[in-house]
Formats: C-alpha cells, structure tokens, sequence
C-alpha cells in the first residue's frame, strides 16, 4: 500500500490497520488486475481463492457459521472491498457479492438457513446473488411486481428480477416478493431460491463495461418451501433496506480503492513521463491536477469510514451511508478521468489499468441506489430532522 497513514485514523481499532495490510500483501501475490475473457470461471475461481484464503469469513455474520465475528463489522468489510479493488475489480466483486448475496440471511436467517448457507458462503464452496431490481423497479423498490402466492407451506413465484449480479453462475438467490400482506413496501417478502428449483431459469445474461456475471431473471410457478423465507411474512422490503444500509457505505469503499489505483498511476505517469526537458509532474497545470485528485481521495475516505464506524457502533447511518455513495463515487469518477488524461494516449488503450478503472467505475455510481437517489435520500433525512 502506497500510504496507510489513514488506517491510523481514530474510526480504526489496531485489527483494522493489521487486517488491510495482510490483505494487501495478500493480494499482491494471489490476485492480477488482468482477467481473461471467460468472465464466470474468473469470478467462480475468485470465490474459491477468496474463500480459501478466509477472507470470506468477513463477509457472513456469525461465528457458528464461518463468520469471524457474530455481526458484520463495517469497517473491515469496506477495507477489504478498497483493498481488493485497488488490485482487482473483478475480485471486489467476487467479495462483495458474496456479502450482499448473503447478507439477508446473515441479517435475518434462521439457524438453519444460517448453518445451510453461511458455511458455504464463507468457504468459497457456494456462490450468493441478491435478486431485488426488476425492470420497472429498480430505484424504486417498492413497485416491485415479482409475486410470491402461499399455498400451503410453500410460495409460488412468478415474475423477473434483472441486473442481478452473479446471475448465472449463483448456487441461491434471495429473491424479494410481492406476497400482499399490505400495500407498498409492507407486503414484500424475502425467500431463498436455490438455482435448480423447478420453475426458476435464467432469462438473459446481460453485457456490460466492465465485464461481472449479471443476467435477468425469470420465474414461472416457481414452488419454494415457506422454510426458505427469511424474516417474517411482509417485513422483506426491511431485510432488504437492512442489507443494503451494511454494503452500500462498501461501494463508496470500493469506489474509494479504484480513486487510490488511479492516483498511484497518474503519480507514476506523472514522475517518468518526459515532456520538453522536464517531466511532466513539474507543470503547475498537473500538479493542481494531483492536488485535487488527493483531496478528493482524502475526502471520500473521511465520509467512508465516518459511516462505516457510525454503524459498527450500533447508529442509524441512512444519511451518512448516502453521502459516503455519492461523494465516493461520484470523486472516484473525477480522479480516474484526471488519471486517464495524465496517460494521454495510452490511457484509452484498451486493457491497460487506467482505461479498466474508466470502465469499471462507471457501474457504482448507478448500483445500490443511483446518486440521484442518494440525494433524495440526503434530502428527506434532512427534511425529517428539521420537522422533528
């Protein structure tokens, strides 16, 4: 790590600093920022290598279950996600998801959907996928039109959820519902489905640019045992905001590890790169350049790990998790774009580190609630506090 003065930050406990550190020393052997074109078996072989290594045992809750700890600590989970995405897009996102796939059940499981799942998950032997979006639902989550019918002891699913990440190559989904015990967000539900339920298939995998397994979902009569629901009849939408409010401050932790590639690389570039007898580090126009681009790194991590900590002490974190997204994101955009404009020509070769950060960024500043709706989120949260 070229600077880990931040992990001395008061947000940090010493496990902290000493697990980023072993994961990037870690990372630097075992994991390459190139992947090959068969996107699946990357992301399949990640999970294994990942979940081998124990760095899995993060993302799952409960120490009877593989986790390292009974709750989901924030703050590692966002320093792993940075760490592994300085390194690997591609291994951020065999992470996260593993995270996000799981973490309902993590959240709200039963012991038996716990002990099923969990270990499995935590040991890189069964890959997660979180099924919330649909076409005509996406931000808006509670117009969700997916249907979960109860006859007797089991529901019956029939609908389609898309930009499912990990849509493909899953072992289970978590798949949220409409099962009508109210109106709106009160009467959705959350069921594990398993990939080779009857009913349940693969619609359409879907291209994107920065290559991750995502695909469109469909369900038809698709028959899933009441067993397999997590948390009570209606209170789905809840485990879903639950979930979310955990990874959603990892985005901005993610976004925050491409930011620091990208800063790394223009200072390479910026340093070596001869131009009219001196290099080009020494114009003033690309030193403003870096000065902004750090500060935007050092900005987005003070609002990462503010939320991260925020919630690891048991707080409320909808706004904070909100700013964290947007500023992450959004900064992490600007910072690579400087960076491919410090490498010139080659910063748009395709294939090399900056011209993949261009690609791979553009995504998280749409997932787990576009900046639109962080603003909107931002926005009423304030509203509220000054009615109140």
């Amino acid at each position: 790590m070229s600077d880990t003065a931040y992990l001395d930050w008061p947000f940090f406990a010493p496990q902290h600093g000493d697990l980023a550190r072993t994961l990037d020393v870690w990372a630097t052997e075992h994991i390459s920022q190139a992947h090959g074109h068969d996107v699946d078996a990357e992301c399949k072989a990640l999970v294994r290598t990942l979940g081998a290594a124990g760095w899995l045992k993060y993302a799952v809750g409960g120490t009877a279950y593989g986790g390292v700890a009974d709750a989901i600590d924030t703050r590692s989970i966002c320093l792993i996600r940075e760490t592994l995405a300085r390194h690997s897009g591609l291994a951020d996102f065999a992470f996260a998801m593993q995270g996000l796939g799981s973490g309902a059940i993590s959240l709200a499981g039963t012991p038996e959907q716990k002990q099923r799942y969990l270990t499995k998950v935590a040991r890189g032997e069964s890959i997660a996928a979180f099924a919330l979006s649909e076409p005509d639902a996406g931000s808006d989550v509670a117009a969700m039109q997916c249907s979960a019918r109860i006859e007797g002891d089991h529901a019956v699913l029939n609908g389609s959820k898309t930009w499912i990440s990990n849509g493909g190559i899953a072992d289970f989904y978590v798949v949220f519902a409409r099962s009508g015990e109210a109106a709106g967000a009160r009467g959705i539900s959350a069921f594990i489905v398993d990939a080779d339920t009857p009913g349940f298939e693969i619609a359409e995998r879907i291209d994107v640019i920065a290559p991750h397994p995502l695909a469109t979902l469909r369900f038809t009569e698709c028959k899933v045992p009441l067993t397999q629901r997590v948390g009570a009849a209606g209170e789905g939408f809840k485990v879903a905001m639950r979930t979310l409010d955990v990874f959603r401050t990892s985005v901005a932790a993610a976004s925050l590890g491409f930011a620091r590639r990208a800063l790394d690389e223009a200072l390479t570039r910026a340093t070596t790169r001869k131009m009219f007898n001196q290099t080009l580090a020494d114009f003033q126009l690309t030193q403003a350049k870096l000065a902004q681009m750090a500060t935007t790194v050092d900005s987005s991590a003070l609002l990462v790990y503010r939320a991260a900590w925020q919630r690891d002490q048991g707080r409320n974190v909808t706004r904070e998790a909100a700013m964290a997204k947007m500023v992450a994101t959004e900064g992490a955009q600007q910072v690579i774009d400087a960076a491919v404009q410090i490498w010139g020509g080659m910063g748009v070769v395709s294939g090399h580190i900056v011209e993949r950060l261009y690609r791979e960024i553009r995504s998280l500043r749409i997932y787990e609630g576009a900046t639109e709706v962080q603003q909107l989120i931002i926005a009423k949260d304030l509203l509220k506090e000054k009615s109140s």
